[in-house]
């Protein structure tokens, strides 16, 4: 068992106030019966005794309660039978009353029942032991004693453990908002991970490429033209690269500014154009009636296309580089075809695909890869669904 320090704190204070009121139980007990006009003798002082013995009882701890409450009404019966039993003989009135709340607030099921039948049979005979007779006005004056006070205790009861309940439902309340603000923190964190993944790979790729164009012509005697176009393009990519990346990191700090627009499927020629400056070969084809794509999906789908392009280039071969851009009457397909190199593509889905999968699964879409039947070339498609009947 936990012992904490607020645990140990409240079992102290149980204890002092289970002393506190079996001292005022005994005390107002004790002055009821020491005021009566009984003579003292050795039953009187057996029955006061008993009467102290009962109270004191009260400070045990809360396990014992239906002991408690026999021991209680026992005595009230026993000091009845040993001083005669004279009508108004007040005994320890408030301990039994003590006893039964009691009983009623820390016992359950058939002790917290047994216990108030004990107090209430308990009580009637106590009244016969004074002189009275059985009938309706004893029972109901031991039923009015015993049951108000094991009432309220149960009514204690079911109160605390409401409030528990309620304490405990707010703390899983508080529990569940937690998780779901860290979650949308590590999806928000995903997401930009993404996002500076497909951004910085597919401008370091290409910067990359451009490098390698540009050290080769240098090296050839066809003059300096294609080799200046290469070092731009490595300008240019470095500079969008940049760019990008203060976007991102904007967008993390939560400083991005309004005016900015997302790049989307009409920046894609112009991506590709960067591509063909390299001397690498890329074609596009786009078929359809294009759609009115949400800002967030036209995004999405700038940042597909470009992570299909930087897994083209990282893992192909070098060949050409079928784009495919399909709107249908309710989707939007996007495919791309490459001759890919057999130390590539093929061995596993990477943080690549990854983030593709998850930014076409965000907007219901579907990825699908694989080689071609041919086996030399590796197709990537994406396929969303925009509306109406699939």
């Amino acid at each position: 068992m936990i012992n904490s320090p607020s645990l140990s704190r409240a079992r102290t204070s149980l204890a002092r106030q289970s002393i506190l009121v079996a001292g005022v139980s005994a005390t107002a007990d004790v002055l009821s019966f020491v005021v009566q006009d009984i003579p003292v003798s050795a039953a009187w002082i057996t029955a006061l005794l008993a009467i102290v013995a009962a109270d004191a009882a009260l400070a045990t701890r809360t396990k014992w309660s239906g002991a408690v409450a026999v021991a209680a009404v026992a005595v009230n019966v026993l000091a009845a039978l040993l001083l005669g039993g004279p009508r108004g003989l007040r005994l320890n009135e408030a301990g039994v009353l003590v006893a039964s709340y009691r009983a009623g607030a820390w016992l359950r099921g058939v002790p917290a029942g047994a216990a108030l039948l004990a107090v209430i049979g308990g009580l009637v005979l106590a009244h016969l032991a004074r002189g009275y007779t059985l009938d309706w006005h004893v029972v109901v004056a031991a039923v009015k004693i015993g049951l108000i006070s094991w009432l309220v205790g149960r009514y204690t009861t079911s109160r605390r453990s409401y409030l528990d309940a309620l304490r405990r439902q707010a703390e899983q309340e508080e529990r569940e908002a937690q998780q779901e603000i860290d979650a949308a923190i590590a999806e928000d964190r995903a997401a930009i991970a993404r996002d500076l993944h497909d951004v910085i790979t597919h401008h370091v790729s290409a910067i990359s490429v451009h490098a390698g164009a540009a050290r080769l012509r240098l090296t050839r005697t066809d003059g300096d033209e294609s080799a200046l176009r290469s070092v731009r393009s490595v300008e240019d990519s470095s500079r969008t690269a940049l760019h990008d990346l203060r976007q991102m990191l904007d967008l993390l700090l939560g400083q991005r500014p309004k005016a900015d627009r997302e790049p989307g499927l009409a920046d894609v020629p112009t991506m590709l154009e960067r591509l063909r400056e390299t001397g690498l070969e890329v074609r596009l084809d786009t078929s359809g009636t294009p759609h009115d794509l949400p800002a967030r999906l036209d995004a999405a789908v700038f940042r597909i296309v470009q992570e299909m392009l930087t897994n083209a280039l990282r893992h192909g071969d070098g060949g050409p580089i079928e784009v495919a851009v399909r709107h249908t009457g309710h989707g939007l397909d996007i495919e791309t075809v490459n001759p890919f190199s057999p130390r590539g593509e093929t061995r596993g889905e990477g943080r690549g695909l990854t983030g593709i999968r998850a930014r076409a699964e965000e907007f219901g879409g579907v990825l699908t890869r694989g080689p071609r039947p041919d086996g030399q070339n590796w197709r990537t498609a994406v396929s969303f669904h925009l509306g109406g009947p699939r």
